[in-house]
């Protein structure tokens, strides 16, 4: 598997700026409904450590087990502090949990960090198998999403265990195309920007991995359906308007597992064949 490359310094400082006027904006819009200090901290409790926020949102009535969100951060938010992450309104994903606490819709947020720019899958699985040692999670409802490297790591993450993931979220992210057969069952809802500054939208970085409109052509050809929306004039950071998007979070709520959930404490490694058939 290709690695994703450091951003170069300006790519890095353009991507910045960007970001820091999303949270500007994220700032000054008086529908916001969570403040960053509601996410609770939590480390999960094996030997990675994993540094991850949590949120539940209200409307839980009946004892009934809740969906669970994901969020994969990008490569500017990476470290150990548990806190930049968070970045930019969850670089708009919080979005997400201000729909459900409008809509009274009861669900659990959760959003890891990583201390460098690749996601590894292990990782990921850390930090929702101790999820749902805290929180009354549904097994077969949980969602990945993720922005950038993290939308990389929403379809890595997917392509290790697919058999565990309602659905995934990737936005601005690239993949390589080995694999992509093993999650053309998994609803996926994909987002990119057409004039990607970073992330090319069809070359990636011009290595293995590809961008978001040729992984979608690719899984179209094997018979899949994913959603895809691509916005024609905009770049990279397009995470707050897709964030924002409408039917997005009631078309991943609506989406769960086919046949029984995982054993998220007895997983196979990463890529190995699933014990169990979709």
């Amino acid at each position: 598997m290709q690695l994703p490359v450091r951003l170069t310094k300006a790519v890095r400082a353009a991507s910045r700026a960007a970001l820091g006027v999303c949270a500007l904006a994220a700032a000054g819009n008086p529908v916001r409904a969570v403040e960053l200090s509601e996410l609770e901290k939590f480390r999960t409790a094996d030997a990675q450590h994993v540094p991850y926020r949590a949120i539940v949102t209200a409307g839980r009535e009946h004892g009934e087990r809740l969906p669970l969100i994901v969020f994969l951060h990008g490569a500017w938010q990476d470290g150990d502090d548990n806190e930049s992450q968070l970045a930019g309104y969850g670089n708009g994903s919080l979005e997400l949990v201000d729909s459900a606490q409008s809509g009274d819709i009861p669900l659990v947020y959760v959003a890891p960090q990583v201390e460098h720019d690749y996601w590894p899958p292990q990782r990921v699985a850390a930090v929702v198998r101790d999820a749902l040692k805290r929180f009354p999670i549904d097994p077969q409802r949980i969602y990945l999403t993720g922005i950038s490297d993290g939308g990389t790591g929403v379809w890595d993450t997917l392509k290790a265990w697919p058999e565990c993931f309602a659905a995934g979220v990737p936005m601005s992210g690239m993949t390589e195309l080995a694999g992509l057969a093993s999650i053309r069952d998994v609803p996926q809802w994909i987002f990119h920007g057409a004039k990607d500054n970073d992330t090319d939208i069809e070359t990636g970085y011009n290595g293995a991995m590809v961008g978001s409109r040729a992984v979608v052509r690719a899984l179209r050809a094997m018979g899949a359906a994913p959603r895809y929306t691509e916005y024609p004039n905009e770049m990279h950071v397009i995470w707050h308007h897709a964030y924002a998007t409408q039917e997005l979070l009631p078309w991943m709520l609506s989406q769960r597992l086919r046949g029984a959930a995982c054993d998220f404490s007895a997983l196979p490694p990463a890529g190995a064949e699933s014990r169990r058939k979709r």
